[in-house]
């Protein structure tokens, strides 16, 4: 069942009663002033003096009457001339209407003028009067009152009740508010969906139920009644939901799980009911649900206590759920990024039987990403999606969505026909680093030290076995407050990491700030954020990944409330805590201490890069190899210190 088609302006009888009512009047209007002219009241006391007027009728102040009719003309002694030319076509009536004068006026009459009564009767006027309006007037002001209110108050309680689109009326309150798609209307398939290989093949039975049930009914199987899609935002969910219904050419209900609540105790419940039964009506279909955990969070968290509308809703969801018949061609998709948050009955065997993960794609999805979205895009020749896909590890299909378009919007800019390497540069620079501030001044201490610090950054990364290479560094100031920043690009993805590559890492964080320290003998500010990153590392190596000798391979990590949202402390006690915080500053220390080391053995090449990039502000390619190439890496165990 599609959506109600939205009712015109004119499709409400009440307006076609207000129009009637405003008709008559002006017809009203028209007969009582046919014929009447108005004059002054200085001109009418003129007329009664002179014997002009034969009537009078006296509303309050306003006058009306009829003048005395003038004398016939005398009959001509010559006999008329036939009309010739044009005036032989106007009719004797229009001719007689026209050399008509008025037989009736209308005037305003002066509220103090207390002679008038005497006038009137000096000269035998016949007068009559009455209240200022008439009962016809007052009944017809007072119905179309009544009726103008009526339809404005119609209109803002549609308005308000309503829930649905425009025209709807009081009685859809508790309606549905599923967009439906019918099975032609759904464009997206299987190969607009890519880097989620596995959860396509998971899709795949499902389109091949709705296809062909009978394969599955004969075997005893049954379709599974709701499928969960899990996974972080961007990932494409909603789109691989609609990829299911355009492979399975079949009406697809698409909403939000926010739509279903409202402040109106009952109405979730109501519009649960009516889409299903909408779904019913419609089936084989499938009904999307976005955002689920808005409607289906865990019940018993309310702390006011009591059920209140969103658990009703959630109940009414529940029945349903277990009303359909598992083969009835009715199958629900939902897509949540907090499956922590649903409530347990919600996903248990018989309601949602599966529950399919979508994660962040691999390089190869990635790439696969980027070729579905380049489809429209004018490429240049040179343009790698191999390498780019390499150089946004963690990016997810939103995101590579916006890099295409930001890119084509560079390239657009700068009056392109084709979006090359620079381009996507440039896009990837803006997504990850945010918007260049050239026009932000720094004095010349500021900048040394910003250059020696990025410097520093690149100079230990470049030194150290398992450093992620180093891309691009620069010292112009982004939008995101970062007065520079050193790029580094992976070579493969990576899911596992060892003690001595973390310990790598946490040696480039701290790079910039030694810098410093082995330059200026005096640190900044600079370093904030690296400080905050190094400190998270160092206490996740000791109380996440039990990489401390004096505590063993044991977790320490907090526990978040799902209900408060507020951290609480792991089950240790206060001599552990104190062993953290000094394993993790000894972790640190450590790495310190090795780029340290690091720094003061190629000073001269710390001060090289320093220069160039002050001269340059930006480095990459070619040149920041070569200024990096004296370099050799240093096995860590070598440099650092236990």
């Amino acid at each position: 069942m599609g959506p109600l088609p939205p009712r015109g302006p004119f499709r409400s009888p009440f307006i076609w009663i207000l129009l009637l009512f405003t008709a008559l009047f002006w017809v009203q209007q028209y007969w009582i002033t046919r014929n009447t002219v108005q004059i002054p009241y200085s001109e009418f006391k003129k007329a009664v003096s002179e014997g002009r007027i034969k009537s009078v009728h006296i509303a309050g102040e306003h006058i009306t009457g009829e003048f005395v009719p003038p004398p016939a003309p005398p009959e001509p002694e010559t006999p008329q001339v036939p009309p010739s030319g044009a005036e032989r076509f106007v009719p004797e009536a229009i001719r007689d209407f026209k050399a008509r004068v008025p037989d009736r006026f209308s005037t305003v009459r002066l509220p103090e003028d207390e002679q008038l009564v005497p006038l009137l009767d000096k000269h035998g006027v016949v007068y009559e009067g009455e209240l200022s309006t008439t009962w016809f007037s007052q009944i017809f002001s007072l119905l179309a009152l009544i009726l103008i209110t009526f339809a404005i108050g119609s209109f803002f309680v549609r308005r308000m009740f309503a829930g649905g689109g425009p025209g709807a009326s009081i009685l859809s309150f508790g309606r549905s508010r599923a967009r439906m798609a019918a099975e032609h209307e759904v464009k997206v398939t299987f190969d607009d969906v890519a880097g989620i290989d596995e959860a396509k093949a998971e899709l795949r039975e499902v389109v091949d139920f709705l296809k062909n049930p009978d394969r599955y009914t004969r075997l005893g199987a049954k379709i599974p009644k709701g499928i969960l899609l899990t996974g972080a935002p961007g990932t494409g969910k909603t789109l691989l939901a609609r990829a299911v219904a355009g492979e399975a050419a079949v009406p697809f209900f698409s909403l939000s799980g926010s739509e279903f609540v409202e402040m109106f105790v009952g109405v979730g419940a109501a519009r649960v009911r009516d889409l299903f039964a909408q779904a019913h009506k419609a089936a084989p279909c499938i009904v999307f649900v976005d955002e689920i955990d808005s409607m289906g969070g865990k019940r018993g968290l309310n702390p006011i206590g009591g059920a209140d509308e969103r658990e009703q809703t959630l109940n009414q969801l529940l029945a349903e759920m277990d009303g359909f018949e598992p083969n009835s061609g009715v199958i629900l998709l939902a897509a949540t990024n907090r499956p922590d948050v649903l409530d347990p009955a919600l996903r248990r065997p018989g309601r949602f039987d599966r529950t399919i993960m979508i994660d962040g794609p691999d390089i190869n999805g990635r790439e696969a990403i980027l070729r579905v979205h380049v489809r429209k895009v004018k490429l240049a020749p040179e343009v790698n999606l191999r390498s780019l896909a390499g150089r946004t590890p963690g990016f997810v299909g939103a995101d590579l969505a916006n890099l295409v378009n930001e890119a084509a919007l560079a390239a657009a800019r700068r009056s392109r026909e084709q979006v090359s390497n620079e381009d996507f540069e440039t896009a990837l620079d803006r997504i990850t680093t945010g918007l260049e501030r050239k026009g932000r001044v720094m004095n010349r201490r500021e900048k040394e030290l910003v250059a020696h610090h990025e410097a520093g950054h690149a100079l230990v990364a470049a030194s150290l076995p398992g450093a992620d290479p180093v891309h691009k560094v620069s010292i112009i100031p982004r939008s995101i407050g970062a007065l520079g920043f050193t790029q580094q690009q992976p070579t493969e993805d990576r899911y596992l990491l060892t003690r001595q590559e973390l310990e790598t890492r946490l040696a480039v964080l701290l790079g910039g700030r030694t810098a410093e320290e082995v330059v200026f003998g005096d640190v900044s500010t600079g370093a904030a954020d690296d400080l905050a990153r190094a400190t998270q590392l160092a206490r996740a190596m000791v109380m996440r990944f039990g990489m401390s000798e004096k505590l063993g391979p044991l977790s320490y990590e907090q526990e978040r409330n799902p209900f408060l949202g507020l951290t609480q402390k792991g089950e240790y006690g206060e001599k552990a805590a104190d062993l953290i915080d000094a394993e993790a500053q000894a972790i640190v220390a450590k790495a310190r201490e090795t780029a340290r080391e690091i720094l003061l053995r190629r000073k001269d090449r710390l001060l090289a890069l320093s220069v160039r990039l002050l001269e340059k502000e930006h480095l990459e390619g070619p040149e920041l190899e070569a200024l990096l190439a004296a370099s050799e890496p240093v096995p860590l165990v070598a440099a650092g210190k236990p």
